[in-house]
């Protein structure tokens, strides 16, 4: 039996898609990379705002249409969400399977290849984690989930009401999987979740054997520790942050590799991460730090407690650490009592902090979250607007920092060699990133290089990283030429033991 799993949303949906394959593979199923060819079809959906839950939807329709011989399952966001209606309303659907814990999808396959119709949404169940031996990422990327659910409570989100409360691994598991995946050759571990901020301050976390860790920057529920000073006697002193402390333990993991941190909560950022970082080189100075307002009235509505200026400083304090730091943000366009006026103040605050990449996006009113019930609700073509105007300043802020790289040489990670040029077949092109891009969501590095030299086109291999100097610049990506392969090369372990959906 084979099955072919149609993947959507975000990064950590993408480990719940790797962590399905794997379950699948062990129950004898064997995967294939063309949907024509499966008995089973899991459409592991996104069910975050509108616009996902209907590309979702859309994704069961159009398989339904194309493929009216396999089962279909829906999996993900979407199915956690809303299973119970769209029993009734998907009938193109021949099952639905939620993500509290993936380790019980057999118990909604064997029903389903009977000609059931199973529902299952089970109990959520820590962080959804284990063996992952195919990948979808590209080449020598990795995502590495540290946690689930989320505490935050921002008024217009969903991810709590989909994904649970917070919930964090233990440390020394996560080091493992590190550990794993760089020995099989793995060179960038992106450490994902909701809010990497808030590792360890779950309400049952005990991440590090000592109980819940403390939440960052004096925000509700923060600790200090009594501890001796050098005269015996004590001195209150603030306890470590749990990503600081699960940092530290990264550090001294041996071996070539980068860690990328994604999705940082600006109210309570973990300031103590900066030194662990700056004493590491091989932690990426990339933040993604997702700000979503600009105006203090609309910033306290979201139910967050930072503003304009706070978040200003914050930027600085980063900058003034990693002058080289790139910076990742998202913006949200048309919230319930967006005013012209307050709008702007989030233009001026986008021109500002000059953010290297963002996400804008308007407004998407959530069944069960506070700001639906909202007064003054955005028009949504008026939303759109202002989306597409932040996302117009965003491109014109991008261009003029990619300008700065012009010059310069970086580490790129080769993503994919392309087919040679038909005007010239010595010219080699492949896509890849630098440090400042992260997977999927910031642009690419061209690399030029020379086909007829053999020593180029060895180095030149999808997980592979390769010097370049950079040439000229785009709106979103750059060009460069291959300057030589690089050193890292030598310490990075060959692949073996995982596999790449791209290499497939």
């Amino acid at each position: 039996m084979t099955f072919f799993i149609d993947q959507h949303g975000c990064a950590k949906n993408q480990v719940d898609g790797e962590l399905i394959i794997n379950l699948l593979s062990k129950q004898g199923w064997k995967q294939t990379f063309e949907a024509h060819e499966a008995d089973l079809i899991v459409v592991n959906s996104c069910g975050f705002i509108e616009s996902s839950k209907t590309e979702s939807i859309n994704a069961v329709m159009s398989a339904r249409q194309m493929y009216p011989k396999a089962k279909i399952l829906l999996a993900g966001c979407l199915a956690e969400r809303y299973a119970a209606e769209l029993k009734d309303e998907l009938l193109e659907a021949d099952g639905f399977f939620g993500n509290g814990d993936l380790s019980q999808i057999y118990k909604v396959i064997e029903p389903l290849m009977k000609n059931e119709r199973p529902v299952l949404v089970p109990k959520q169940k820590g962080v959804c984690c284990g063996d992952r031996n195919l990948l979808l990422s590209f080449k020598g990327t990795a995502f590495v989930k540290i946690t689930e659910g989320c505490n935050n409570r921002c008024s217009f989100c969903a991810i709590p009401i989909i994904r649970g409360d917070l919930r964090s691994r233990k440390a020394q598991e996560i080091i493992d999987e590190i550990k794993d995946l760089v020995s099989k050759g793995v060179y960038e571990i992106n450490l994902i979740g909701q809010d990497l901020a808030a590792y360890g301050t779950g309400a049952e976390d005990n991440c590090f054997g000592d109980g819940r860790t403390y939440l960052p920057n004096g925000t509700p529920g923060s600790e200090a520790l009594t501890q001796p000073d050098s005269d015996g006697r004590g001195c209150e002193t603030v306890a470590k942050s749990g990503l600081a402390r699960l940092l530290e333990m990264i550090s001294q993991i041996q071996g070539t590799f980068a860690v990328r941190l994604l999705y940082i909560h600006p109210d309570h950022f973990n300031e103590d991460i900066l030194p662990v970082m700056k004493s590491d080189s091989r932690f990426i100075h990339y933040f993604d730090i997702p700000f979503q307002n600009g105006d203090d009235e609309l910033i306290k509505k979201m139910n967050r407690v930072g503003s304009q200026e706070k978040y200003k400083a914050l930027i600085s304090k980063i900058r003034s650490v990693f002058p080289d730091a790139a910076l990742r943000t998202t913006f949200m366009a048309g919230f319930p009592g967006e005013t012209e006026k307050a709008f702007e103040n989030t233009k001026a605050f986008l021109s500002d902090i000059r953010t290297d990449w963002s996400g804008c996006f308007s407004y998407s009113r959530e069944d069960d979250t506070p700001a639906y019930d909202f007064k003054n609700q955005v028009p949504h073509k008026t939303a759109e607007e202002r989306a597409g105007e932040l996302v117009e300043l965003q491109a014109k802020i991008t261009k003029e920092r990619l300008k700065t790289r012009v010059g310069l040489e970086y580490d790129i990670l080769i993503e994919e060699v392309l087919s040679q040029s038909m005007e010239n077949p010595d010219e080699g092109l492949a896509i890849g990133r630098a440090s400042f891009q992260a997977p999927e969501v910031d642009g690419s590095v061209v690399v030029h290089y020379d086909r007829s030299e053999n020593s180029q086109n060895e180095a030149v291999k999808t997980g592979r990283l390769v010097r370049v100097k950079i040439t000229s610049s785009g709106d979103v990506d750059l060009n460069g030429d291959f300057v030589c392969d690089s050193p890292l090369n030598e310490k990075i372990r060959q692949s073996s033991g995982i596999q790449f959906a791209q290499e497939i």
